[in-house]
This record gives C-alpha cells, sequence and structure tokens, in this order.
C-alpha cells in the first residue's frame, strides 16, 4: 500500500495531530457552542460538517487545487474575507439568537436543526484559509519531495488526522452535553457564555484576515 507512510514518519504527525487536535479554532468553538444549545446530536453534526470540510480540503490539497488557491494573492484575499466574514456573521447570531437553550410557546426547548449544524459546520472549514494552509504547508512536510505516491500520501494523512481527530471531539461533546444539564437552570450563564462565543468568533475572523499565504 504505497499511500501508507513510514512508521517514523505516523509517530511524528500523530503527536502533531494531537497538539493540533487540542488547540482551539473556530470550528471547536463551533461543535461546543452547538452542544451546549441543543445537545449531544447537535454538537456531533456540527463536528461531522466541520470533519467533511477537512475532507473537501484534503482532497483539493491531493489533486493541488488548495496549492494554487493558497498561491495566488487574489483568490487567498477573497477567501480571507469570506472566511472572516462568515465568523463575524456567527457571532453576530451568538449574541442576537444566543446560544442559550430557548423556549417555545409549549414550554419545550428549541434545538437548532442538525442539517443546519452540519452545513454551518461544513462552511466554517471550508471557508478558513487557516485550514488550507494547514493541508497545503503542513501535511507536505510528512511527504517526501519527488515521491510519486505523493498525492495519496497526502490524501491519507488529511483522512488520518480527521480520524485521529474524531475521540477527542467527542470526548469535548460529551463533557459539554453533561455541563449544558446545569446551564439550563443558569440563563445568565448561558448568556455569558453567548459572547464568549461572539468574542472568539470575532478574534479568530481577525487572526484569518491577519493570516499571510506564503
Amino acid at each position: 500500500m504505497t499511500f501508507l507512510p513510514d512508521l517514523p514518519t505516523l509517530v511524528a504527525f500523530s503527536i502533531a495531530c494531537f497538539v493540533l487536535t487540542i488547540t482551539p479554532g473556530p470550528d471547536m468553538t463551533l461543535f461546543l457552542g452547538r452542544t451546549l444549545a441543543g445537545g449531544r446530536a447537535a454538537g456531533i453534526a456540527a463536528y461531522v460538517g466541520a470533519s467533511t470540510g477537512s475532507l473537501i480540503h484534503t482532497t483539493l490539497a491531493a489533486i493541488g487545487l488548495s496549492a494554487l488557491i493558497a498561491a495566488s494573492p487574489e483568490a487567498f484575499l477573497l477567501l480571507k474575507i469570506v472566511g472572516a466574514g462568515y465568523l463575524i456573521f456567527l457571532a453576530v447570531q451568538a449574541i442576537r439568537s444566543g446560544s442559550s437553550f430557548k423556549v417555545d410557546a409549549t414550554g419545550k426547548m428549541k434545538k437548532p436543526s442538525l442539517i443546519a449544524s452540519w452545513l454551518t459546520g461544513i462552511g466554517i472549514n471550508l471557508s478558513n484559509p487557516k485550514i488550507i494552509l494547514f493541508f497545503v504547508t503542513f501535511l507536505p512536510q510528512f511527504v517526501a519531495v519527488g515521491d510519486p505516491d505523493a498525492a495519496g500520501k497526502l490524501f491519507f494523512l488529511g483522512v488520518y488526522f480527521i480520524l485521529f481527530a474524531t475521540p477527542f471531539a467527542l470526548a469535548m461533546i460529551v463533557a459539554a452535553d453533561k455541563l449544558a444539564a446545569t446551564l439550563k437552570r443558569r440563563p445568565k450563564i448561558t448568556r455569558a457564555i453567548d459572547w464568549i462565543f461572539a468574542s472568539v468568533f470575532s478574534a479568530f475572523a481577525v487572526k484569518i484576515l491577519t493570516t499571510q499565504g506564503h
């Protein structure tokens, strides 16, 4: 199986994956926020969406399109604007609609749509130029220059990263879901969380705008 890297490379990549997985990002903020708002299923849907976005980037990186986007100043600038704008939109939504637990006229808790959570997860990673840079500049470090199987190995490493991160993400979602039971009884705390999420999304928007493609 020529697409498999050697064992030392896989070990080094796994260590890097662990560090990247526990580093907060817009996608982590999203699936934890959706978990607090709509429960475990909503959080998982958002995470699956983010992973779908990463898988698309993995495929694009393997065939070279991501590298072309990162190499084009105009395309990269446009992507930064779209990505930052999307995060600002999510920040505004967190303040206006809130991650708090909504109650409808029947007294039941309103939960975000699973499809909406999934699509938002896809959007948050597809519009994040930092994800493109990850797949364009980070993954190739684990593939030898001139390797005829480079495309297959890049795709394998991208999928491996998604699979590696999944148990950790699910653990965070379960923990957030357990915390949600307490927050249901404390609306002031959940409102404070709305502002925290909005601030985090805004901060990531600034970071995206300052991301350099070269």
